[in-house]
């Protein structure tokens, strides 16, 4: 993995480009920071398809628990709680 920054990436793009072809992460810094990556397709499109991946949310994981539908409930009294 390559770091440049904005000016050196601009210099040498087509370098970096067969970097990212070859499978290398080439991180593109603004400032000092990190502010993009130029990888290959194959990179970029798995990461396009883990980002579209529906995520469930908690209702929905709780409907689906494959767990048995008789859980045990405690039983002993609730304690005593003041409220000021």
């Amino acid at each position: 993995m390559s770091t440049k920054s904005v000016a050196d990436a601009k210099a040498a793009f087509a370098s970096l480009v067969n970097e990212a072809a070859n499978g290398e992460f080439v991180t593109i810094t603004r400032h000092g920071k990190p502010t993009a990556m130029l990888v290959s397709i194959e990179a970029g499109k798995a990461a396009q398809r883990a980002l579209a991946k529906p995520k469930p949310n908690f209702g929905e994981f709780l409907i689906s628990y494959p767990g048995p539908a008789d859980l045990k409930r405690n039983a002993s009294p609730m304690r005593d709680v003041e409220l000021e």
